[in-house]
């Protein structure tokens, strides 16, 4: 048995997969893309952002839910309401998904169910972690949707990684896009500014050594470290001795919690939110600036929704980009059936379809020009 009191340093490693939040990726239980059905458990606030995307207006979702249920005489004032949990099937008429809180709820018009729930009436699903749904699509996945859940049961990571760090105690994060998972904490022997004797060892070269290891595994881009006080300055000395400053993106911050706080502290810190901003958008960002190219150099582009129809009618679209505010606004206008044709065919012609948001510079820009745009494969006459 080795006795970890006498280990290097005397420095307690503990690197363990601690779910903060949520598992890591959404479990798809069952899936047959060629008749459109599917099977999901969500396991990650990030799962409800792929869902908002995944699920369409006149699909069929299945799951258990909650229902207020009246019981008593037909008499409303005699009537009791209760709270029941009910296995419910409903045709989709309305995806929400709201970003600040990562809520999703999709209402539409029960079809299928207990015998005492009427047919016709409307429910909502309040999709949360722990949620299952059965989803069918009558008219089959679209190929970006399968992609997308494909890419929701993978492992993800923003390329971000938070380190709080105290005294002698730091805690590693990985960040998601709604959410982090700890990967490891290091505790340490450090000298206490009044005591007697030396430190056993290099507290902040050995959390150094576990970012430098970190940077590698996860490949990390951007990496911001937050402590209470000046740890953070004992740290960086020790990160530029590695070179670490060379690999990625460096971000100090002040944070007053300590442990697992102080890292849902750091992530609240606009050097953080900033960073995950940069990352989501990149890839993104350089699919708009594609479009704009082709915008001002040729004809091999179009844009706005009758434009962006007919070329992809006509199978010209190579590449199709959307919006998700176009999304909203379509489905809110009653008018999502339409995009949905032009995606599709967009996709039947062997085009590729993407998603981006409105959040960034390059979504607001595809915004400016009608929320969707495609580049072609020959000019259109």
């Amino acid at each position: 048995m080795i006795d970890l009191s006498l280990s290097y340093m005397n420095i307690i490693t503990r690197t363990f997969i601690y779910k903060y939040f949520y598992p890591e990726k959404m479990l798809v239980q069952y899936s047959n893309i060629p008749k459109g059905e599917a099977k999901v458990r969500v396991q990650h606030m990030d799962d409800l952002w792929y869902l908002s995307h995944i699920i369409d207006i006149n699909d069929s979702v299945s799951g258990q839910t909650i229902r207020k249920i009246k019981i008593g005489s037909g008499d409303e004032m005699n009537a009791n309401v209760v709270k029941k949990k009910i296995f419910l099937t409903i045709d989709v008429e309305r995806i929400e998904f709201h970003k600040d809180t990562g809520a999703l709820r999709i209402g539409g018009i029960i079809t299928a169910g207990p015998e005492d729930i009427p047919r016709g009436q409307h429910h909502t699903f309040n999709v949360e972690e722990g949620s299952i749904l059965s989803i069918k699509k009558r008219n089959g996945f679209l190929r970006h949707q399968v992609d997308k859940l494909k890419e929701s049961a993978e492992n993800r990571s923003t390329g971000c990684m938070v380190c709080a760090l105290d005294r002698d105690v730091c805690h590693f994060a990985l960040l998601k896009k709604y959410g982090f998972d700890i990967i490891g904490t290091v505790s340490g022997d450090v000298q206490k500014k009044y005591a007697e004797g030396q430190a056993k060892g290099n507290f902040y070269s050995d959390v150094a050594k576990h970012l430098t290891d970190y940077v590698e595994r996860y490949s990390i881009k951007h990496l911001v470290i937050g402590s209470p006080a000046f740890w953070k300055d004992e740290l960086k000395k020790e990160l530029m001795k590695k070179g670490l400053h060379e690999k990625v993106t460096l971000a100090f911050a002040t944070c007053n919690s300590t442990g697992q706080n102080a890292i849902v502290e750091i992530l609240k810190r606009p050097e953080t939110a900033q960073l995950l901003k940069e990352e989501r958008s990149a890839s993104e960002m350089g699919l708009v600036e594609v479009l704009l190219s082709e915008i001002s150099k040729s004809d091999l582009a179009v844009y706005g929704i009758k434009e962006t129809e007919n070329a992809a009618n006509m199978g010209a679209v190579r590449l199709l980009l959307v919006t998700d505010a176009f999304i909203h606004k379509s489905r809110e206008a009653e008018n999502y059936g339409r995009l949905d044709r032009v995606m599709f065919a967009v996709e039947r012609s062997k085009g590729d379809v993407h998603v981006i948001s409105s959040d960034h510079e390059g979504g607001q820009k595809l915004d400016g020009l009608g929320g969707i745009g495609g580049v072609l494969r020959y000019k259109m006459i």
